[in-house]
């Protein structure tokens, strides 16, 4: 049993085409996680965890597990666009699923401005006389065009990326493996899996609630279940096989970055300025300058792409949502030609566009976007995990109900996020509860309407 599909007012036909294969479903999901996502953070998890940084995406990969195994239940009961706000609605009703389409969509319009503009700095730091805002704003115009091209011509463009993004990586973990065979390992072989000194699973914890961040974006994939050929089966297995992906990457990357890094996991901790740069001054002091630009344009490159990926899957919530008729029923149209819901990638790409260029444009605008992103999709992940709940124990009155996989699974997830949210920043929450509350407040108004809340 589905939840059923509804065309809005003003659709072409309400349905998207079913053209991407299980490839390009990893695809979209590994270009929105970007292969060498720790790149940034390594430093930060490395102080935080005392040395036991590999530890952390070990955890971390099976705490994310959790929420990939929910989706995976769910995208088989509600095979259709829009993600955790289908699946909440689906298993929840359709105010919990409001929210979580709400809350959502604050990550999946702030997420991808982030990697605009983390894209626009790495371009103006390469070319320096093209002002960073220019740069952040090419990178939107280009990618939202790929997307207006159509599922599968985005899907292939960034299949060629994704395989310069792991190009890379391979160049630099042969680069580490041949250092560490001519020179030996600055740190204890062990010591990126039980940290430097005493082993303190608190430490490593509180990193693990940063380093989750890193896999924000492989949810995506679900986004895209009404144009997966194979079915919902597919979408699920492509879920789990992008997170097991990214978890193997992260790992074996950070715990490489940890046995060369030049600074000791206490004096990153003592230096906080250093932390940002760790991972490209432990390439410069292991293999040399050139592979500090190689990583530099790889990220440039694939932080555009990462935030193509989003787009689209924010076009594809806003879609879904039209077509329920909680947004406006332009949203919903469907284009004939690339089989794309242009008008909503086309309100995803403003916002994207605002967002990055207001952003690139000030000296505190990374500080202020990172510092708003996330709290939406982990509220959207509480919600999926609870409606995995509510769909099988509840609305099927238990006659599909497998105690471990539908009631221990997502309760172990819920509680997963919780603690991330706990852990966020102050202005993390506080925007989050703001966003909340006008969505709630979108929720009522509907209600006092008789609207469908």
């Amino acid at each position: 049993m589905t939840a059923p599909v509804t065309p809005a007012p003003g659709s072409t036909d309400g349905k998207l085409h079913r053209t991407l294969t299980f490839r390009d479903l990893i695809v979209y999901g590994m270009l929105f996680i970007a292969p060498m996502a720790p790149v940034g953070i390594f430093g930060t998890l490395d102080a935080k965890s005392r040395g036991a940084v590999a530890l952390v995406y070990v955890v971390a990969t099976v705490a994310m597990a959790f929420t990939a195994f929910s989706y995976a239940q769910m995208v088989r009961v509600a095979p259709q666009a829009g993600s955790v706000y289908t699946y909440a609605r689906v298993g929840l009703g359709e105010g919990p699923g409001f929210i979580a389409g709400w809350m959502a969509l604050l990550d999946y319009l702030l997420i991808p401005a982030v990697a605009y503009l983390f894209s626009g700095i790495a371009l103006h730091a390469l070319v320096p006389s093209v002002s960073q805002w220019v740069w952040t704003a090419v990178a939107v115009v280009v990618t939202t065009a790929l997307n207006l091209a159509g599922v599968r011509t985005a899907a292939v463009v960034g299949f060629l990326v994704l395989a310069m993004e792991i190009a890379v990586l391979l160049v630099f973990v042969a680069c580490a493996v041949f250092a560490l065979a001519e020179h030996g390992a600055r740190r204890g072989w062990l010591s990126p899996l039980t940290g430097e000194g005493d082993f303190a699973m608190g430490a490593v914890v509180a990193a693990v609630s940063v380093a989750v961040l890193s896999y924000l974006g492989f949810d995506a994939i679900a986004a895209f279940a009404e144009e997966a050929a194979g079915g919902s089966e597919r979408v699920a297995r492509a879920v789990m096989t992008c997170l097991a992906v990214a978890g193997v990457l992260f790992m074996v990357q950070t715990y490489l970055a940890a046995l060369l890094a030049p600074m000791s996991a206490a004096e990153l901790a003592a230096d906080p300025a250093a932390q940002g740069a760790a991972f490209y001054d432990t390439v410069d002091s292991a293999t040399g300058t050139w592979l500090h630009d190689l990583v530099a344009v790889s990220k440039a490159v694939g932080a555009a792409f990462a935030a193509l990926a989003g787009q689209a899957a924010a076009g594809r919530l806003l879609f879904a949502m039209a077509r329920d008729r909680r947004l406006p029923g332009l949203l919903s149209k469907v284009d004939p030609a690339s089989g794309v819901p242009r008008i909503a990638l086309l309100g995803a790409a403003v916002v994207n566009l605002v967002a990055a260029v207001w952003a690139a444009r000030r000296d505190d605008g990374l500080d202020r976007l990172v510092s708003v992103v996330n709290v939406g999709a982990l509220v959207a992940f509480a919600l999926l995990h609870l409606s995995v709940i509510g769909w099988f124990a509840v609305r099927r009155r238990g006659r599909e109900l497998r105690p471990v996989r539908h009631v221990v699974m997502p309760l172990l997830g819920l509680a997963v996020v919780i603690a991330v949210i706990v852990e966020a920043s102050a202005t993390a929450q506080a925007v989050g509860a703001v966003w909340l509350a006008a969505g709630l407040g979108v929720l009522g108004a509907e209600a006092f309407r008789g609207g469908p809340a």
